[in-house]
């Protein structure tokens, strides 16, 4: 009896988890090994990366074409296309903190938190970006169907992107295989730009009105020249715009489809923890009072307004440089990166502003931009997990706010896009910018000189200075990283002790 007696005895002493023993009765040779680090695989870096073409095609798309086809195509009046632009560009900024305050009330699910804003947005958002592109027979109506379907798209496609963006936080709890999968992710961003401004412009391109001299001797575009050929090659245009839009939405798709099956969301350990209900301003006010947030978007605003004024070959350029720039921050660290990449262009704008029109040397300026924008795409988002993990560090409570992070920087970065069109749009118009013209005056080609040149080298000299406030170098960095790693050690242990103690009452 007594053997029995010790005998279940010592078999409940077995199975009762270590951690819940006396520490006199723990087993000596027990020790904590410590975890391998979970490194993504390059499949799931490229279906990461992936996702981010939906973003760039259609807005590659939207950006050079919209205002064409609707002052062309659809023959929406000058005053109503301006209006629809306007109030599209207003009402997507306005979007991006909304969406990524809701996405940070979100509450986790078997897919994640960030997917299913991804999975239901995706339909919904190529049904209108196919509309956009479409004309309705009802004339007195137009401008009303597309200010709609407009803001629509811009609401949904913000649906994906946000947190799309923010899934760079949940992809992978290591600062490196997140660079690593950021730099995937800007190559396919760029190659995105290329591929959506190329198939718009490859399949209505050909439809372009021709241009006949005036009796002033100007070029100008003739709309009135052969009226009944106009009419057909109006319907051809139309149905040119709506395959595009159709291999476009297509695009979209698939890439979202790549996205969902090949990436999973991992969640920080100590986000398990319930924190309290935060509200939207003070989630606001926690994000915008943090120094090196604030420092890093302050300065990539200026770069960015910099880049926007560029010609799009150098995307090319820029394509096949990412992979240089994540070798060289990785080796040297990101903000040497960030100093050395965007001020490698000032050189090349200088040469220029100085030179007479030349194609060889246009050609020569695009790669060599192309090089320093690269740079410009890769390291702010590079940058922005840096910056979130240094919150998480002082804020430790806070939970949920990436989302807010990233919108944010998306607002300020469309921001910047809308004010480099505006100030654009307007130095052209009053240097006497005539519109469809095959050719302009001089005071227009010094003015687009003065664009690409010498305002770019002003702004990035601008952000430069901002930089030198940014706190977080690469010393800082090691430290984060250490103290996150102790954070997700002891939320795990904790996580371990709630286990065993559930384990122990079902045994006893």
């Amino acid at each position: 009896m007594a053997k029995g007696e010790g005998a279940e005895s010592g078999s409940a002493a077995g199975l009762l988890p270590t951690s819940i023993l006396q520490v006199g009765e723990r087993p000596a040779q027990v020790k904590k090994e410590p975890k391998k680090k979970k490194q993504l695989s390059i499949c799931n870096k490229l279906c990461y990366a992936v996702g981010g073409a939906p973003y760039q095609v259609t807005g590659c798309a939207l950006g050079f074409f919209l205002q064409i086809y609707l002052l062309d195509v659809a023959q929406v009046d000058p005053f109503s296309a301006s209006i629809i632009l306007f109030v599209g560009r207003a009402w997507d900024a306005f979007t991006d903190p909304l969406v990524g305050f809701c996405i940070s009330k979100s509450s986790w699910t078997r897919l994640g938190r960030l997917m299913p804003w991804i999975i239901f947005s995706t339909p919904l958002a190529i049904i209108a970006y196919f509309l956009i592109w479409f004309v309705p027979d009802f004339p007195q109506g137009q401008a009303l169907w597309y200010l709609l379907f407009y803001c629509l798209f811009q609401t949904l496609v913000t649906c994906f992107h946000v947190p799309y963006s923010a899934l760079t936080m949940f992809i992978s709890t290591e600062q490196s295989e997140r660079d690593s999968a950021t730099a995937y992710r800007m190559t396919v961003e760029v190659l995105g730009t290329v591929l959506g401004t190329a198939i718009q412009g490859q399949i209505v391109g050909q439809a372009d009105m021709p241009c006949l001299e005036d009796p002033d001797g100007s070029a100008v575009a003739s709309e009135g020249a052969n009226h009944t050929h106009s009419t057909t090659s109006l319907r051809e245009t139309q149905n040119a715009y709506l395959l595009a839009a159709g291999v476009i939405a297509s695009i979209y798709v698939i890439c979202a489809v790549i996205l969902v099956l090949g990436v999973r969301e991992q969640r920080e350990p100590y986000e398990s923890q319930q924190a309290e209900p935060m509200s939207f301003f003070r989630g606001l006010r926690l994000v915008m009072s943090h120094g090196p947030y604030v420092r890093l978007i302050a300065g990539f605003l200026f770069t960015s307004l910099a880049f926007m004024n560029l010609l799009l070959a150098i995307m090319l350029s820029a394509t096949f440089t990412i992979p240089l720039w994540q070798w060289f921050l990785t080796r040297f660290g990101k903000k040497t990166a960030v100093y050395v990449g965007i001020s490698s262009a000032v050189p090349f704008l200088i040469l220029v502003a100085l030179m007479e029109s030349n194609l060889i040397v246009t050609y020569v300026v695009a790669v060599a931009a192309g090089i320093s924008v690269a740079a410009a795409f890769l390291l702010p988002w590079s940058m922005l997990p840096d910056v979130i993990d240094d919150f998480h560090l002082k804020q430790p409570h806070s939970h949920g706010t990436e989302p807010i992070f990233f919108s944010f920087y998306v607002f300020f970065t469309k921001f910047a896009s809308g004010v480099s069109l505006g100030v654009s749009t307007l130095s052209l118009d009053f240097a006497g910018y005539r519109t469809r013209g095959c050719s302009q005056p001089a005071p227009v080609r010094f003015t687009l000189k003065m664009l690409v040149t010498m305002a770019p080298i002003a702004l990035i000299l601008l952000g430069l200075l901002l930089f030198k406030l940014y706190p977080i170098d690469e010393e800082k960095r090691r430290q984060n990283k250490k103290a996150l790693q102790a954070l997700r050690e002891e939320a795990s242990s904790s996580g371990c002790s709630d286990t065993d103690s559930t384990e122990l009452a079902s045994i006893l």
